[in-house]
């Protein structure tokens, strides 16, 4: 799922929410670190629509490596890196 051909900007935006405050615009409330970003900062960032970067969002979402939080109308996003340790396992154990 993540290595098809639109794979490669999902897997930049799991490298790239390591480290949000230094790779996307900082969003209108909350704190990137601490509450994620949005798609709006994503689509930002990478160059490309904001409803581009909300399906790549919900499906890194969708499967568990980010934790969504909603703050006022916004969906902000962040790794869950309990979940990517654990698929991360799972394939270096051969699935």
């Amino acid at each position: 799922m993540l290595r098809i051909p639109n794979g490669d900007r999902r897997l930049t935006i799991l490298e790239r929410l390591k480290d949000p405050a230094a790779h996307f615009p900082p969003p209108r409330h909350g704190d990137p670190v601490a509450d994620g970003v949005t798609a709006d900062g994503v689509a930002a960032a990478l160059g490309v629509s904001r409803s581009v970067a909300e399906t790549d969002l919900a499906l890194l979402a969708g499967i568990g490596l980010l934790s969504v939080r909603r703050i006022r109308r916004h969906a902000h996003y962040r790794r869950d890196e309990i979940r990517i340790d654990a698929v991360a396992r799972m394939f270096e154990k051969g699935w």
